[in-house]
């Protein structure tokens, strides 16, 4: 896990377009596994740094593959994030977004309702992006408010699971809990606008989440998880 998340602190300050803490070292040390970064003092955010960071974010999201994925699994919190490459978004978030966590949460003992809709929301997928062809864009994957700060009136973005994807859905996740401001979501838009029928695609992004809340956290995701499924469909 370790190893992966370091891997991705190197990919997104490859990109050079928005500050990441360096990585010192990983490995094990007298039976106990270890990463150690950067330190990092952070300050609260003012509306200057949210501007900053939606600029950055757009540039970081128009580094691009070829392809969807990376070139190895991670983590999304503790849950086991499979990244094989695939050359079509809609089958790679198919199985190894929604359907990954659907599976989880099946074995997890969440079945019934869930899994209905969750089958009828998989088969209905290609509309969502009937006129739209998301860009393999290089993603932060875990962009909620605790993991990025200011650093001396300068953004900074950690604690990442990084693939190539759709950019809608960093957007999504920075939506679920909260904790960004206007000031953000209007840099961003003004240097790389969303797509019409986003809104529907942002729902179906947070579902990714809130089943890896729900198979982490337990049962009290359950009726937002539904929730976004009706929603979507």
């Amino acid at each position: 896990m370790f190893e992966a998340e370091a891997d991705g602190l190197r990919e997104l300050r490859s990109a050079n377009v928005i500050r990441v803490p360096e990585v010192i070292d990983c490995g094990v040390f007298d039976g106990e596994s270890y990463l150690a970064i950067e330190r990092l003092p952070l300050e609260p955010a003012t509306a200057s740094v949210e501007r900053s960071l939606g600029r950055q974010l757009a540039a970081l999201h128009r580094q691009v593959s070829d392809r969807f994925g990376w070139f190895r699994d991670n983590t999304i919190g503790l849950t086991f994030q499979r990244n094989t490459p695939a050359d079509d978004w809609v089958d790679f978030f198919r199985a190894h977004r929604l359907g990954a966590q659907l599976e989880l949460a099946a074995v997890n003992g969440y079945g019934g309702e869930l899994q209905g809709l969750g089958v009828r929301l998989m088969d209905e997928l290609p509309a969502l992006f009937l006129d739209y062809e998301p860009a393999a864009s290089l993603l932060h994957g875990d962009l909620w408010a605790g993991n990025w700060g200011n650093v001396a009136g300068e953004p900074v973005i950690f604690d990442p699971a990084v693939y190539y994807g759709d950019r809608e859905s960093d957007i999504a996740m920075t939506m679920l809990f909260g904790g960004f401001g206007k000031e953000f979501y209007d840099a961003y838009a003004a240097s790389w606008p969303m797509k019409p029928g986003h809104e529907r695609r942002i729902r179906l992004y947070q579902l990714y989440h809130v089943l890896n809340h729900l198979n982490l956290f337990g049962r009290s995701y359950l009726g937002q998880a539904l929730q976004l499924i009706r929603a979507v469909l």
